[in-house]
Formats: C-alpha cells, sequence, structure tokens
C-alpha cells in the first residue's frame, strides 16, 4: 500500500498545469486469478486517455511520449503482485505518481489541465479512514482500514519491538523474571497481563511509545482519522499517557494483538469507529438542516466554488461518481459551468472538495443519493 497525505496530494496535483493531466482510477485485486485481468484493465484505461489526447489537438507522437512511462507499469510484474483494492495513476509530460490504496475505485480516466482527486477524497474526509495500532512487547504493527478493507503500513526508522527500543542485557533479564520464561523463548508477553511492571521497564516501555508516537504524528499529521489501540489492559495507560495525536480512541481492542490476523483487528475496531463516523456525519446533516434558509447553506455549484476558495465552507457533501465540469477564473473570481466537457474544464465538485480541505473544512464524500437536497453538492457555510 502507498501512503497519500494532504501535503502531497497539495504539492503534488492541485495546481492547473499548461499541458494536459491524466488521472486514472480502477479496481485491484491483492491475490488470486482475478490479479491477471489488473494490468488488462490499465491498459484498456490508458487506451481511453489515449484516444482523448488524440481530441487535443496533440499530435500522436506526443500522445505516445505522455504515455511511454505509464506504459511501462504494464511490463512489471512485481509492480501488479503488489497490489491493494484499489489503484490511482497520475501523470502530464513532468510526473508520473501511482497509489496502491484500501478503496475500490470505480474505473475512470480523466483528461484535463489539473488532476482529477475527487475519488481520493474518502482517503481525508472525516469517515474515510481509521488506523490500527497494534502494541505488544514482540511486535509493532500499523494497519490502515476502510470501512471494508485493511493493509498493513511498513514502518521505517522505527523498533519494531521492545528489545530493539532497548537492547540491554540486564532488561532482558527483567523480562524473563516477569515472564517466568526461560532465556531464549519468544513468547513473553505475559508480563503485560497484569504483571506488576518495575518502573525501570515501565520507563523503557514509554520511552519506545514516545518513539512511537512520534513516528506516527508524521503518518498522520494532517488527518483526522481516528487511531485504535490493540494490546493488552496493562499497555493502554502507558501508550495515552504519552500520545500525542488527538485522535486516538479511548476504546481499544484487547488482548495479545499477536494472536490476531488482520481482519480480526478490522472487524473490531471498525466496531469502535463506526458509531463515531456515523454520529459525526449525522451531527453535518443536521446543521445544514438548521441553517437551511438563513442564507448559510447553497446547493449551487458556482456560489460553492467560490465560497470555498474563501474558506467559507464549513461542511460540504459532494457526490461520488458524479462531474460538473466547467473553469474557475480566480484572477477575477469567475465560475464558467458547461453542459460537456471542454478544452481547460476540470471538474467542479472535485474544485470545491479540495478548497474546503485545505481551508480547514469538513468533506463527506458520499454516494449521490446522500447528499441533501438530491443536489450535486451541498454546503454549510461558516458565514
Amino acid at each position: 500500500m502507498d501512503r497519500i497525505t494532504m501535503e502531497i496530494l497539495n504539492q503534488a496535483f492541485l495546481g492547473r498545469h499548461s499541458g494536459w493531466c491524466v488521472s486514472l482510477f480502477m479496481p485491484t485485486h491483492r491475490a488470486g486469478r482475478e490479479t491477471e485481468q489488473d494490468p488488462i484493465r490499465f491498459r484498456n484505461l490508458l487506451r481511453q486517455a489515449e484516444e482523448r489526447l488524440l481530441t487535443k489537438d496533440l499530435r500522436p507522437a506526443e500522445v505516445q511520449d505522455l504515455i511511454k512511462e505509464s506504459l511501462g507499469l504494464l511490463q512489471d510484474r512485481s509492480f501488479w503482485q503488489r497490489q491493494s483494492d484499489g489503484l490511482a495513476v497520475f501523470f502530464s509530460a513532468e510526473k508520473l505518481h501511482f497509489f496502491r490504496l484500501p478503496m475500490a475505485f470505480k474505473e475512470l480516466a480523466v483528461v484535463s489541465h489539473r488532476f482529477h482527486v475527487k475519488p481520493l477524497l474518502p482517503i481525508f474526509t472525516s469517515d474515510g479512514t481509521f488506523y490500527i495500532l497494534a502494541l505488544s512487547q514482540n511486535q509493532l504493527r500499523l494497519l490502515e482500514g476502510t470501512r471494508h478493507s485493511v493493509d498493513e503500513i511498513d514502518l521505517e526508522n522505527v523498533p519494531l519491538n521492545l528489545s530493539e527500543a532497548s537492547p540491554d542485557a540486564l532488561l532482558e533479564k527483567e523480562l524473563q523474571f516477569h515472564t517466568g520464561t526461560p532465556s531464549g523463548s519468544g513468547n513473553r508477553s505475559a508480563m503485560f497481563h497484569g504483571h506488576d511492571i518495575s518502573n525501570d521497564i515501565k520507563n523503557r516501555i514509554m520511552q519506545w511509545f514516545r518513539m512511537i508516537d512520534k513516528k506516527l504524528r508524521g503518518f498522520l499529521s494532517d488527518g483526522q482519522s481516528p487511531v485504535v489501540l490493540a494490546g493488552v489492559d496493562t499497555l493502554f495507560p502507558l501508550y495515552k499517557g504519552v500520545n500525542t495525536y488527538p485522535h486516538l480512541m479511548d476504546e481499544g481492542i484487547p488482548g495479545n494483538p499477536e494472536e490476531m490476523t488482520p481482519e480480526d483487528l478490522h472487524q473490531k475496531a471498525w466496531a469502535i469507529v463506526e458509531p463515531v463516523f456515523k454520529e459525526e456525519r449525522e451531527a453535518g446533516y443536521a446543521r445544514y438542516r438548521q441553517l437551511a434558509g438563513t442564507g448559510q447553506t447553497t446547493t449551487d455549484v458556482t456560489e460553492a466554488v467560490l465560497a470555498a476558495y474563501h474558506g467559507r465552507i464549513d461542511t460540504l457533501f459532494v457526490a461520488l461518481g458524479v462531474q460538473v465540469w466547467g473553469r474557475f477564473d480566480s484572477d477575477n473570481e469567475r465560475v464558467y459551468m458547461h453542459d460537456s466537457l471542454e478544452p481547460g474544464d476540470e471538474d467542479l465538485l472535485d474544485l470545491s472538495a479540495i478548497h474546503t480541505l485545505i481551508k480547514g473544512g469538513t468533506v463527506y464524500a458520499v454516494s449521490p443519493e446522500e447528499v441533501p437536497d438530491h443536489a450535486a453538492l451541498a454546503a454549510s457555510l461558516r458565514y
């Protein structure tokens, strides 16, 4: 799985480009015979993009040069053997980015002067993703989940167990004393199961946890996603004592996580975060209904684009799978909407959502029938 953050999104994708930008989305498979179909689907999406680029007054040689690096992915067997649930690929004449993510995208190819990122919005919305931090003496795991899937994140430059964090012979001897295991045994998790922990071991554990917390801030610094702890009860207060991430859940998953598969952890964590997600979204709906008729809501795309640009949107509901094509002239603050995609156009729903997130608003990327007033978007305004 590849990481994508708002910082990466802002730096790499959100500006307009002088040349054409291609954005491709498709579902993928982690294992099984279905993986053989993924490169074929990708080739078909590239063919769609190629056909659209040829209508943009580009010569065939220019189009081939533009898609050449993306075609190289088709020959990379290891790339297709290491997929998640969805693949997003972005390329232009200057860059190529791809993200393998735990989201089953619908197949989509967009050619515009700006990268199309709306299918990624559930990652950045308040009910898009959550994390599971599985802690035990012998193993540290960080998993990223959505409602339907979970992926393990590679942790670099952080000790993955207590022995790595505190390689000390005296500590090893005391761990054996507390666990009652002979030297060399790999199973010492009993020290966390209600045994008294000496101040020295507790301090070493908390030092390790501070390392983990610092690493998590780097992963989650721009996110609103909740984190669920998994571990034996003794560890919860120790980790919470050093935690600096504001969205750590009070409730955790008790037990030794070494004995739980990613699927087990996902199921237990989703039961914890789902009520929180639902409550937050319902609060957004309630606020929209409360403000309706006061001039502080809008379903007008033009008004929403301008409001998002000026940071006036508090909460935005935007329909996934729907595009409203047009162009925003930021110099003159004018919005032009078109019935179909024209040269220089971008998805105005996408633009509204991105500016809302950048300006500190909340975005819910939902199915069209879940948008208030059955509109393409609906916004609650700060003023």
